[in-house]
Order: C-alpha cells, then sequence, then structure tokens
C-alpha cells in the first residue's frame, strides 16, 4: 500500500502560478504511471496530466496544455505540477493518483478506474 499527500494549493490571482507536491509515505510508486485530477464543486473529477513510469511520456488535458507541467522524482517518491498562467477556471481540488499501469495510453489516462490509490486533495483557488 502506498499514502499520498498533496501540498501546495493555495490562493492565487489570475496569471499567476502555482507548484504542487505529492509524496508517497509508506511505500513507493511502485515503479506505476502518476497523474493529476482535479475536481471543482458540482463538476465529475477530471484528468489533468499524466507522466508514465519512467517519466520520459507525459500527457495532458487540452484545457491545460502548455500552462502545465507534470514531472516525478522516483529517488524521492514525489510528484510535481507546475502551474502557471492560472485561470479561474482551474479553481478545484487537484488530487495525485498512482495508476494501474506502468505505461498508460490514451482513453487509459482519463479514467479514473484506472487509478488505484488517491491522495486527499489540495485546494487551488483562482481568484479573477
Amino acid at each position: 500500500q502506498v499514502q499520498l499527500v498533496e501540498s501546495g494549493g493555495g490562493l492565487v490571482q489570475a496569471g499567476g502560478s502555482l507548484r504542487l507536491s505529492c509524496a508517497a509515505s509508506g511505500r513507493t510508486f511502485d515503479r506505476r504511471a502518476m497523474g493529476w485530477f482535479r475536481q471543482a464543486p458540482g463538476k465529475e473529477r477530471e484528468f489533468v496530466a499524466g507522466i508514465n513510469w519512467s517519466g520520459d511520456n507525459t500527457y495532458y488535458a487540452d484545457s491545460v496544455k502548455g500552462r502545465f507541467t507534470i514531472s516525478r522524482d522516483n529517488g524521492k517518491n514525489a510528484l510535481f505540477l507546475q502551474m502557471n498562467t492560472l485561470d479561474s477556471e482551474d479553481t478545484a481540488v487537484y488530487y495525485c493518483a498512482r495508476a494501474l499501469m506502468m505505461n498508460p495510453y490514451g482513453k487509459y489516462w482519463y479514467d479514473t478506474r484506472e487509478y488505484d490509490s488517491w491522495g486527499q486533495g489540495t485546494q487551488v483557488t483562482v481568484s479573477s
């Protein structure tokens, strides 16, 4: 089992930046792909960004492509999400998650059922 804990959320003005972190405790990421999801009030949880085990393949939702960057440091059991040019529509609770696959592709990035471990989430609020 692995426990995931997000941090780095907060209040930021539109156009600003935040860097989210996800740390594992108890165990490592166990050679799994990792992803970031977000959920706004009254909306479904949606995929934001993903990264495979080795870190040489990343995938982004169209809404964040070019603004967000996902990265990982397997030696430190850490996952990151650099968020730039934030907009009020980015306001949500952000979750890190461990995927079932080492190298997801296509629809498997987006489906929450393809992830078996989730953090508690960190709130990101972007003021306009």
